[in-house]
């Protein structure tokens, strides 16, 4: 059964913030290769830790960062 996706705004936000992905991986500690994952919405499950530093890294809620689409039916 499908039930929707959740995608992460993590590229669009990056791109209005002006902030590189080299620079917040740095910032907050996270191997590139897995940031890179969130940013290609390729992941299965989400790091909650991982939510909450780059909402206060960003200064976003996290409804902007997250995004849920339903199924279509």
């Amino acid at each position: 059964m499908d039930y929707g996706k959740i995608t992460l705004n993590i590229n669009r936000i990056l791109e209005e913030k002006r902030v590189s992905k080299n620079s917040i991986c740095k910032a907050l500690d996270i191997p590139r290769s897995n940031f890179n994952k969130y940013c290609r919405n390729d992941f299965q499950r989400i790091d909650a830790a991982l939510i909450c530093k780059l909402c206060w890294y960003l200064k976003v809620d996290v409804g902007e960062l997250i995004e849920y689409t339903a199924p279509e039916e």
